[in-house]
């Protein structure tokens, strides 16, 4: 009996099958409408876990003056919720002991860049992302995501969900492939010898998708959350890696690492505070693109020891790759910031499904230190049950409404995002004046 075969039409098929089903998840996760919506914060929350003062302060300052945002009060009127818009009004006009609320950022600088990184699947890179930048969203900070990575599990969980490749990281590449070979071909040009040398030339097909036209905002949307934005993906964009092995061989010259760097460069430097990117599980032209622009390298790593072996072959590899690039490309990159050789202002290792009780998890944890010394942050991302439904649910700990859950589930898996972060935050504002 002949065996079945399964070619690119079985493939399809398969996932139209999937699509239908992601329509129906995200009509449960959602709204009926597909759109996401970023809930309110109760005044607990706000004046406990994001403002960080006490309760009774809190109220006393919102009956002292009327002209502060009063939420909405709950019917029997025991709680009031606040939106992310109020409660940063709230941050802006209050202050404790004549100390401001406002989250701290160095003066003269530019939004800071830190890439979430490692080329082991599962490793919670896009976890890590999402909770961090909705961490700093509560923080105060104003924030943009990069998602470098076709499965865009970060974009989907932002609620993006129809996005166009060519608004993503591959039309930002596609289009300074276009501007650099423009440029090339005017200095070429305008060179004093006058000698004429060959034009690099831009097939008809990718001049005519219109990218050169889009501006830096064009590839930026909005999300549910007042203060991220994102610059999604898609899996359409999957072929980028293909593509751009194609454009290096239009233009051999073509820095082809520091198309992001240049795109981040081209907006205003007080536009964001932190741009988070979440890297694809590979080391390729999207990655090195993230890894290029980056201030400081987080690499997220399970407590296995596959897990362990895996990160330790992504350094050496990310390693090899940049002394590649270091080797090609001296000094200056043109139109862009960054230099090579590839310089970071911080490299943190960060252990994410940890268990305190499991004796392999802090075997592991202690051999990630006597390892990586002091690169190994001091608080591992804990696996608990609402981190788990936070997976399932795309959306993290912070968007899930503690009333959904037993509150003593919700304040653990909470307090673990928030000391993973409160020490990011703390290393960022190290690094900072490193750039």
């Amino acid at each position: 009996m002949r065996q079945a075969v399964y070619t690119h039409e079985e493939l399809s098929h398969l996932q139209a099958q999937s699509l239908k089903l992601q329509s129906w998840i995200r009509q449960q996760t959602f709204s009926p409408e597909n759109i996401k919506y970023l809930r309110r914060f109760s005044s607990w929350e706000v004046s406990e876990l994001i403002l960080g003062i006490n309760q009774s302060t809190f109220r006393g300052r919102l009956a002292s003056d009327p002209n502060l945002p009063s939420g909405e009060v709950e019917p029997d009127g025991r709680q009031r919720w606040f939106t992310l818009d109020e409660i940063n009004e709230l941050r802006r006009r209050i202050k404790v002991n004549k100390k401001s609320l406002l989250p701290p950022r160095p003066e003269g600088k530019r939004a800071f860049r830190a890439a979430i990184a490692n080329f082991k699947g599962g490793a919670g890179k896009s976890t890590v992302a999402l909770h961090f930048a909705h961490a700093a969203a509560l923080d105060g900070y104003r924030v943009l995501l990069v998602d470098f990575d076709p499965q865009a599990t970060l974009s989907h969980s932002m609620g993006l969900t129809d996005v166009a490749e060519e608004y993503t990281v591959w039309g930002i590449m596609a289009r300074d492939l276009i501007r650099e070979t423009d440029r090339m071909n005017a200095a070429v040009v305008g060179a004093a010898s006058g000698t004429a040398l060959p034009q690099r030339q831009i097939p008809a097909s990718i001049r005519e998708m219109g990218l050169d036209a889009l501006r830096p905002a064009d590839f930026i949307k909005a999300s549910a959350w007042s203060t991220i934005d994102v610059v999604p993906s898609c899996a359409n964009a999957a072929f980028v890696e293909f593509a751009s092995a194609q454009y290096r061989h239009l233009n051999p010259e073509w820095s082809f690492f520091a198309c992001v760097s240049r795109y981040l460069d081209s907006i205003p430097d007080d536009a964001y505070d932190l741009i988070i990117f979440d890297c694809p599980p590979a080391i390729g032209y999207q990655s090195m693109n993230a890894v290029f622009a980056a201030d400081m390298l987080y690499i997220p790593s399970g407590p296995g020891y596959w897990e362990y072996d895996s990160t330790t072959s992504f350094i050496g590899q990310l390693a090899e790759a940049l002394e590649d690039l270091s080797a090609g490309y001296q000094g200056s990159v043109p139109g862009c910031h960054m230099t090579l050789p590839k310089a970071f202002a911080d490299i943190k290792f960060l252990m994410t499904r940890y268990e305190p009780g499991n004796e392999l998890h802090r075997a592991m944890y202690e051999a990630f230190q006597k390892v990586f010394g002091e690169h190994v942050t001091n608080n591992p991302v804990e696996m608990t049950r609402a981190v788990e439904q936070s997976g399932r649910f795309l959306a993290s700990v912070y968007e899930i409404d503690y009333r959904d859950m037993t509150r003593e589930t919700w304040r653990r898996a909470r307090a673990s995002f928030d000391r993973a972060y409160e020490e990011f935050r703390g290393n960022i504002i190290t690094a900072w004046d490193k750039i």
